[in-house]
């Protein structure tokens, strides 16, 4: 990525996320402030109290702060819930309608009616469904994907792709400045060896426009590197010409950066397709990879060794860490500069840290890599600490991810035993999701079913691993992820199209929500479920997990359910008709956005 290419990295406001919309603050919000204020008037020796409130069975909403409260206020729990109880109806307004006291003293608390109905309206009226922008002003670099050159990608690569381009969309919406960055393994002795190759075999087809249908460059060109190797081991004349290709490559020669160049530039072709295919934001532009680091390496060990974090160790040049010792007591060591002079992807993420800070500006660096390599970032950010890059209000952070598993629990291969391809698995999965579509009662064209099957395949691959939190192995079951039933992406997505068909048939218009009118219990349940969306966000943007998202659309779509089959809309009585249709429209669009967060499709037919 050039110097002044920045700013097209960064994600600009769309018509629908302006920031300056007005917030509207979650019921449980609310709720919060209420209580809080309650007790700083009772008990005004400990104002500022956390109020303790969660969702609860017995209530809407339910106060556990009464018990720690009265052992610091020397009195009985029971006494500071009836105390805080009074005040809450006397101070609330319209938002409480009761309140009870349960047990050793934890308040229950019942919203009434026109507060909810009130939410319902408030929400619907903001083009951002009254969510606020708590990312704001917050530049943040997002490392995500990473696929070699010239090679396929597989299944390996999906969780840091999708966790990714999920944290990009989230932070984003939530008001975030952030910038894609795609750290393409480019750099390396392979290359040398494979332009030599290729130089010696004119003939090889590698060329997107010379390849057969269903056959990507990628997997030209590894299958050529594999050649390559084969021939760099059994010819030493081969192997001594692809050595002397290193070199030229390392030292700049024309013609081997010529050839280079096209390599990287075929397989970023290929990487596109899969990135379009999955509906993910990267572009050729977000990709900054290891040969972008190259000329600040020396720079780099220059720093480190000015600043003695970097010292001579058996003629090369390492750091030893001042936090993390290994099994015999030993400081574990980062290589800034190996015995021959060459440098390493420890060098590499040095300089790739110190740019983000330096010349990115960031304020938060976020790495969606293996968590096999937590070992080595917490040595990078330590280094980077030590140097004075990273300073306290820089958030360096690993978000690691675990393993792909198959059905069985063990790491997903082919029946060969090779690594799944990705590109496979998301034309299984597609295959798989048309089956199971076209086994329902449907309308749909062959193109409309096609179009839709493509949509719900490529979503249930990705809401399955979104899905798990991503510190878990994700297991990968084709069959249960295309199921329209249980907690898929092809559920949300077929609840998303039975909320469109309502809204087709009465007419997707604004209309004015009755505040006065008495709600339905599924109804009731409907609004705490959708109200939650926006703590969600910015919960997902905090602790950096697109699952917890999954799980609120998911209780979403289920809360619609239940008041789809207990709450008839269409043929309800004016005033009430009105509300539900409300109603459905803040949940279609509560779940189109936060489909569209997770990078999923939200078809309006199924």
């Amino acid at each position: 990525m050039s110097r002044d290419r920045v700013s097209s990295q960064v994600i600009t406001e769309r018509e629908d996320n302006r920031l300056t919309d007005h917030e509207v603050r979650s019921l449980i919000g609310q709720v919060e402030v209420a209580v809080r204020d309650s007790i700083d008037r009772v008990l005004p020796e400990l104002a500022g109290a956390d109020p303790v409130v969660r969702r609860s069975e017995h209530a809407d909403f339910q106060s556990n702060a009464a018990l720690a409260l009265a052992k610091r206020a020397r009195t009985r729990p029971s006494e500071v819930a009836g105390a805080v109880s009074e005040a809450l109806l006397a101070g609330t307004g319209t938002l409480v309608a009761g309140v009870t006291v349960s047990g050793p003293g934890f308040l229950n608390l019942t919203l009434a009616d026109f507060t909810l109905w009130q939410q319902v309206a408030a929400r619907l009226a903001s083009p951002r469904l009254g969510i606020g922008s708590p990312e704001q002003g917050r530049r943040t670099v997002v490392d995500y994907s990473g696929p070699n050159v010239a090679k396929e990608m597989h299944v390996g690569h999906l969780p840091s792709t999708i966790v990714g381009d999920c944290l990009v969309r989230v932070l984003g919406f939530l008001g975030a400045e952030v910038i894609r960055q795609n750290h393409l393994g480019d750099w390396g002795t392979q290359f040398g060896m494979l332009i030599q190759y290729l130089d010696d075999h004119p003939e090889a087809t590698w060329h997107h426009d010379q390849l057969t249908e269903g056959t990507s460059t990628v997997s030209a060109l590894d299958n050529l590197y594999r050649a390559a190797r084969a021939a760099f081991d059994a010819d030493p004349a081969f192997a001594e010409r692809a050595r002397a290709r290193v070199v030229a490559l390392q030292a700049g020669d024309k013609d081997t950066i010529a050839r280079w160049k096209e390599i990287v530039s075929e397989s970023e072709f290929a990487f596109r397709e899969i990135y379009h295919r999955l509906g993910v934001l990267l572009e050729p532009e977000d990709s900054d990879g290891e040969s972008f680091y190259n000329f600040l390496l020396p720079d780099v060990a220059d720093e480190l060794t000015t600043a003695g974090i970097a010292v001579e160790s058996d003629g090369a040049l390492v750091v030893f860490s001042e936090e993390v010792t290994g099994p015999d007591g030993s400081p574990v060591t980062l290589m800034v500069r190996k015995k021959d002079g060459g440098y390493g992807y420890d060098t590499t993420d040095l300089a790739t840290i110190r740019y983000r800070v330096r010349d990115l500006k960031a304020d938060r660096i976020l790495y969606v890599v293996d968590s096999r390599q937590a070992l080595h970032f917490r040595l990078i950010f330590e280094a980077a600490r030590r140097a004075g890059w990273l300073t306290d209000g820089i958030d360096a952070t690993h978000v690691g991810f675990g393993a792909v598993l198959g059905p069985d629990g063990r790491p997903f291969k082919t029946r060969s035993g090779d690594t799944v391809k990705l590109m496979e698995l998301l034309d299984n999965a597609v295959h798989r999701a048309k089956a199971s579509v076209a086994e329902k009662a449907h309308e749909l064209t062959e193109d409309e079913l096609t179009r839709i099957a493509e949509q719900a395949g490529i979503g249930a691959v990705k809401y399955a691993g979104l899905s798990t939190s991503r510190t878990k192995d994700c297991v990968f079951n084709i069959e249960r992820m295309v199921s329209l039933h249980g907690n898929t992406g092809v559920y949300l997505q077929y609840a998303h199209t039975r909320i469109c068909s309502i809204l087709r048939k009465a007419g997707d218009g604004p209309v004015e929500v009755d505040p006065t009118l008495p709600l339905h219990p599924a109804e009731r349940s409907l609004i705490l479920a959708v109200d939650v969306f926006g703590d969600t966000l910015a919960e997902v943007g905090r602790v950096l997990e697109p699952h917890r998202l999954c799980g609120h659309l998911y209780e979403l779509a289920k809360a619609f359910t239940d008041f789809y089959e207990a709450c008839p809309v269409l043929s309800a009585a004016e005033g009430v008709r009105t509300n539900r249709i409300a109603l459905c429209q803040l949940s279609a669009r509560t779940l189109r956005r936060g489909l569209n967060l997770l990078g999923i499709a939200a078809p309006e037919r199924m």
